[in-house]
């Protein structure tokens, strides 16, 4: 039997919803979630420039997961909770 996963539904079968957009970048703090790849921490030495710079952001959070292959480890999301927005990407 073939299993079709649905990006849409969690691992326990549930809807996700997207958080919603917010307004403006200015004076919030923002999370930058680094996978670990090669060329990622540089990526967002940069976007944190332009962020900070442009768009007004108040506070960075940089966290860098122990390895690209594994999910985030729990007290590693715990630290990024009061982020107003986080961005997550993959690098090489």
């Amino acid at each position: 039997m073939l299993t079709v996963l649905d990006p849409r539904l969690s691992a326990a079968g549930e809807a996700l919803r997207m958080a919603p957009a917010v307004a403006s970048l200015q004076g919030k703090v923002v999370g930058l979630l680094d996978n670990a790849k090669i060329g990622t921490e540089r990526f967002y030495d940069h976007v944190a420039e332009i962020l900070q710079a442009r768009y007004g952001v108040a506070e960075l959070i940089r966290r860098r997961k122990p390895d690209a292959s594994r999910p985030v480890p729990e007290a590693m999301l715990a630290q990024m909770r009061g982020a107003d927005a986080i961005l997550s990407g993959i690098g090489d």
